[in-house]
């Protein structure tokens, strides 16, 4: 067998304090996350956006040590799956392509040009497919396909998402055994998975099978488990005034409190890896939210990080691609072009949701054309005298 790139896509994550705000800044320039019904406006949004969250942001990075460990335990998830690869009898090598931070998906693909690889199969560590994640990232990469004659003459298999693996579901059934085993009644703990949440919209409109994927996910991980805890799904990390995958972690954590459930062991279902989603906002956040609601034990369950039958899966993933047929981009969910972001409502006079989101449109454009004349020196306003 000749030798094979691998490249591992991820989202990324400031390294240190200082990085904060250009990364919230690639983060909400990307369509996929924020979609605007006019594209000229992507980017002062994401200025925007990013100016205002950066100090609150940097903030929350600071209470885990001032910056992102993903970028660290990618590494080691590389490293790992390369030398198991290795014992496989499979001679890769591993890359790693982020979407908001260093190193770019843009800057692995440079690499892998320079090595002469002609035959990579593109491995996102996001178990189950989303298009505001795996999907946001293999859309640059077939933009760098079509576009990149170098690109066209090397081969490509996707792995799109890889939920119901068998070897992940046990890696994440042992993790939580372990976590229960911690318990006083350990059959009696609640287990609380906590994904990232997405728009309905996603569902709705683009058909995005994240919601179904992470369901059937979830299933599978109590049936790979084997015990008689009661489970529940939640959803975290909302963004604005668009409806999310409900029911919301915050939300879900005070219901089980008011039944009185006081053990819980917390799932961070669609993270591979520990970053400031599963360290900040779901150890401190929503730790704090469930000690306040009545949980009296709050106990995470960690990120499989590497994990021995982890890593195992992911290579067994990735020499199971090379003998099946080719996976491409046209195989997997796009977004629809001018998908709506919020839900279809019958127009009401009044303080409806609908007039919310209609004025907060027009402010934010009403501001970033003031932010416009501001930097520019010219405009309307400047016209008639005002500035």
């Amino acid at each position: 067998m000749g030798r094979i790139g691998v490249l591992l896509l991820n989202l990324g994550g400031p390294d240190k304090i200082e990085d904060v705000r250009p990364f919230l800044y690639n983060l909400f320039s990307d369509p996929e996350i924020i979609r605007l019904p006019v594209k000229a406006l992507q980017k002062p949004l994401a200025w925007l956006i990013s100016t205002l969250r950066a100090k609150t942001s940097q903030a929350n990075y600071l209470e885990i040590g001032g910056g992102s460990p993903l970028r660290e335990i990618t590494e080691a998830q590389a490293k790992a799956l390369e030398a198991k690869l290795k014992e496989m009898g499979q001679d890769a090598k591993i890359y790693i392509g982020m979407r908001y931070w260093h190193p770019f998906t843009e800057e692995a693909i440079a690499q892998i040009k320079r090595d002469g690889i002609k035959e990579v199969v593109v491995l996102p560590l996001y178990p189950q497919f989303s298009i505001s994640t795996s999907g946001s990232s293999f859309r640059i990469l077939e933009e760098m396909w079509n576009t990149d004659r170098v690109l066209q003459d090397v081969k490509y298999t996707l792995i799109s998402s890889w939920y119901d693996n068998q070897g992940y579901l046990q890696a994440m059934a042992d993790l939580i055994g372990q976590e229960l085993d911690k318990f006083p009644a350990p059959d009696q703990a609640h287990v609380f998975f906590s994904a990232h949440g997405v728009p309905v919209s996603y569902v709705e409109e683009a058909g995005d099978p994240y919601q179904q994927e992470i369901q059937e996910c979830t299933r599978l991980i109590m049936q790979t488990l084997g015990r008689p805890n009661q489970y529940t799904l939640a959803y975290q990390s909302k963004v604005g005034p668009v409806e999310w995958l409900q029911p919301y972690t915050d939300d879900a954590l005070r219901e089980l409190g008011e039944q009185g459930i006081e053990d819980l062991a917390v799932v961070p279902i669609s993270f591979v890896s520990e970053h400031i989603e599963t360290l900040q906002e779901i150890d401190i956040e929503y730790r704090e939210v469930a000690e306040e609601a009545g949980v009296k034990n709050f106990y995470r369950v960690p990120a499989l990080n590497v994990h021995p039958g982890f890593i195992d899966s992911l290579a067994h993933l990735v020499t199971d691609s090379l003998d099946a047929a080719p996976h491409t981009f046209a195989d997997v969910t796009h977004p629809k072009k001018n998908m709506k972001m919020y839900p279809q409502e019958k127009w009401q006079w009044g303080l409806t949701t609908a007039a919310e989101v209609w004025n907060g449109r027009l402010a934010m454009l009403g501001f970033i054309g003031l932010l416009v004349e501001l930097i520019s020196g010219s405009g309307p306003l400047h016209m008639v005298g005002i500035l």
